[in-house]
């Protein structure tokens, strides 16, 4: 686990007014702020919102660790989060967290019930539920993903086109993948980022915390789920919303594991009446 003395920097991004109520956006695995588009943050902003956007560790501005071996567990990204909501002088609020994030998001609630009024998950499956029932991942995202042991990450070209087919992989089967506009900003990401390279321990972390389950949380809970994802079909974020009492589940038809811009209407509309 990082020593207190070593926090590292986690750099955020506020959007709106700081008398509005605020929303913290945790974003996933290798994601830096910038997968939650500005223009997402700022129609949500417009719906009266303080929302704030950061950057994990290991990703964007943020502090980075050398790659393959990360001196930080799940526990310490969790705490980040809080951290985010200090440097804003915010005491409560919704947490919004996809994918990885989500899991974060979930873990934050149960760890800080009394940080997070309400809590959105999107794109995720349930914290500390059985879900080996349900269905795997997709055979044809698990050959893409195996894919990535080739690449060399250190150089850029690999990587972006790397990053635009996963991107092509897990997207919307609704709406028309946007190949020039991921690639700008896969490499607005790399550039911004100095590499992905570092953005990979994320996927060799340990949980570093206790056990925790999504059963046990007592904050309103929204789950967003696209319906065509690949990477956790549609039956896990239904079985998140029926872990917990009162739960309210919206689909997004032929989505995929991503927030594609055609999407935002519905997802945004869902957040903001959400709290």
């Amino acid at each position: 686990m990082t020593n207190a003395a070593q926090l590292p920097d986690i750099i955020s991004e506020s959007f709106g007014s700081p008398k509005d109520p605020p929303i913290l956006l945790v974003m996933g695995a290798m994601a830096s702020m910038l997968w939650w588009p500005e223009a997402f943050c700022r129609q949500l902003a417009g719906r009266g919102r303080f929302v704030i956007r950061y950057d994990n560790r290991d990703t964007g501005l943020s502090t980075k660790f050398p790659p393959g071996a990360p001196p930080y567990t799940f526990e310490d990204m969790v705490d980040d989060a809080m951290r985010v909501l200090d440097d804003h002088g915010v005491a409560k609020a919704h947490v919004a967290g996809m994918s990885m994030g989500g899991m974060l998001a979930q873990s934050m609630a149960l760890k800080y019930p009394e940080r997070v009024s309400v809590l959105t998950v999107i794109s995720c499956s349930p914290l500390g539920v059985d879900t080996s029932g349900l269905p795997g991942t997709t055979e044809a995202y698990k050959q893409h993903s195996a894919e990535g042991g080739n690449v060399d990450w250190s150089k850029r070209e690999q990587v972006i086109d790397f990053m635009v087919k996963d991107a092509r992989a897990i997207a919307s089967t609704r709406h028309p993948f946007d190949e020039g506009q991921t690639r700008k900003m896969i490499e607005e990401d790399y550039g911004r980022s100095g590499g992905l390279a570092s953005a990979t321990n994320h996927f060799l972390l340990k949980g570093g915390g206790p056990q925790r389950t999504v059963r046990d949380l007592r904050v309103p809970l929204l789950v967003i789920h696209g319906t065509a994802d690949p990477l956790f079909p549609v039956e896990h974020g239904e079985a998140l919303a029926k872990a917990v009492l009162g739960a309210k589940l919206v689909k997004v038809e032929g989505g995929g594991h991503e927030l594609h811009r055609n999407d935002w209407s519905q997802i945004i509309e869902a957040i903001a009446a959400h709290g």
